[in-house]
């Protein structure tokens, strides 16, 4: 996978991996690293499908509709890519937390449906429930920031609501801040993350 790496300057501090949202790139959301934990190393992606020629982390058969089969393929794959990437840089694969936007929300909930023990923490910023029907692997207390907005066209409040019941019937510790906007990644929003991940994960 197309990617960059920052090296840590605080060697015992989660590595962030992060998830663009569609039409992105690998240096979307790199200001969010610096603001959440500066010294950590940083794995940023970039989604392998194309859409029109914007970036995403799957597919997807219309607005808001998952072309599922290649969600659990990419899933794997992004899963896959974080082992390797852990040995060639290497970062504790035991202690990273990812941070994503929209659909790179969606493939971290993805990864976290999936697998046990994936991630220390997830930051999901205005994701869906990526597969119904699932049963989850035990979370184990795992902590997860949700961003959502009361008015998001893509992501309704009962959708957010839904997420954060799977999630913490799994075990998962959920949190999930709201704002009074749509579907975009607000300053308020990216601030509250960090805030949350300075009191619960580092």
């Amino acid at each position: 996978m197309i990617h960059l790496y920052q090296q840590a300057t605080e060697a015992d501090r989660p590595t962030l991996v992060l998830f663009h949202g569609t039409g992105g790139t690998e240096r979307d959301l790199l200001p969010l690293s610096q603001l959440m934990s500066p010294g950590s190393a940083v794995l940023s992606l970039r989604g392998n499908v194309l859409e029109n020629g914007m970036p995403r982390f799957f597919r997807r058969l219309g607005q808001g509709v998952f072309d599922e089969v290649d969600l659990v393929h990419r899933t794997k794959e992004v899963h896959k890519f974080l082992d390797k990437a852990a040995e060639q840089y290497g970062f504790d694969r035991a202690n990273v937390a990812a941070v994503g936007y929209s659909n790179g929300a969606n493939i971290i909930a993805s990864l976290v449906f999936h697998f046990p023990n994936v991630l220390r923490a997830a930051i999901l910023h205005h994701p869906m429930v990526p597969l119904w029907g699932r049963q989850l692997p035990n979370l184990f207390s795992m902590p997860v920031f949700i961003g959502a907005g009361t008015n998001d066209p893509i992501c309704s409040p009962a959708e957010t609501d839904e997420l954060k019941k799977l999630l913490t019937q799994a075990g998962a510790a959920v949190t999930v801040h709201w704002e009074q906007h749509g579907h975009q990644l607000t300053r308020p929003e990216v601030e509250a993350a960090a805030a949350w991940y300075h009191a619960e994960v580092l």
